[in-house]
């Protein structure tokens, strides 16, 4: 949805339509006297409101035009950081390690939107099988978010990666607030050595990791989550399986 300045743009990009057909005849507009002046204006109000259609098709082709320039500046922005987002050494890997097409997520666990999109993303991702996920630990949402990622973080430095990967799924459906009784119960009641992981939580390598990851979403205007990366194609924002299947699938037919 363009906003009322790009609004007011488009409109003054068909008023100059307007504008040009005029200087086509013998004056100059800007010699023309203030009578001229209202008369034109009066002119090009009678014409936007006999065919306000043509206001609509400057909004669209404006739209458009911003739509393509903005995906050749995120493809642009991919390249530049494909290895910070596809192959950074520390963050967590999961689906097919070896499949064709790549998803990046950009992920907090307090976020509403991310907690929708969870079972949407790992169906696709197990419905599917050929698609390699790797994912961002972006905790942005306040406190809650950076307790619950240096803890998932902690987690897959004692624990390995199968373990992370329990701890997140359950940190996604986590109702509670993550103090460190209900973390250590969540280590406890996945049979993992909740002393260790809660000890961990303070090393400056989690720290390390999470400013990289903010470094890198600042890098790519990445400011919300969840975001993604499909392929070479940025997608910011929740998007249902069904659209997130067809852009699989393009991400394969252009690879």
């Amino acid at each position: 949805m363009l906003t009322r300045p790009t609004r007011l743009t488009a409109l003054a990009l068909t008023m100059g339509l307007a504008a040009g057909a005029a200087m086509a005849q013998d004056f100059d507009p800007a010699e023309m006297t203030p009578e001229q002046r209202e008369a034109f204006r009066a002119e090009v109000r009678s014409y936007l409101l006999d065919n306000p259609e043509v206001i609509m098709e400057a909004v669209s082709q404006l739209e458009a035009r911003q739509a393509e320039q903005q995906a050749q500046a995120d493809d642009q922005l991919v390249a530049d950081n494909a290895d910070a987002l596809f192959r950074d050494g520390y963050s967590w890997v999961g689906g097919n390690p070896d499949g064709d097409v790549t998803i990046v997520e950009f992920s907090d666990y307090r976020c509403g939107y991310c907690r929708k999109a969870f079972p949407e993303v790992n169906e696709l991702i197990e419905s599917d099988g050929n698609i390699r996920f790797v994912l961002k630990e972006f905790p942005i949402l306040g406190e809650a978010s950076v307790t619950s990622s240096r803890f998932a973080i902690a987690t897959m430095m004692e624990e390995g990666d199968e373990a992370y990967g329990q701890v997140h799924d359950a940190l996604m459906t986590l109702e509670q607030n993550p103090s460190e009784p209900v973390l250590r119960r969540l280590a406890e009641t996945l049979g993992l050595d909740a002393d260790a992981i809660l000890a961990r939580m303070g090393d400056e390598e989690i720290t390390r990791r999470i400013q990289e990851t903010r470094q890198l979403a600042s890098q790519m205007q990445i400011n919300g989550t969840p975001s993604f990366v499909l392929g070479g194609e940025m997608v910011r924002g929740y998007v249902p399986l069904e659209a997130m299947r067809e852009m699989v699938e393009q991400a394969r037919s252009e690879s």
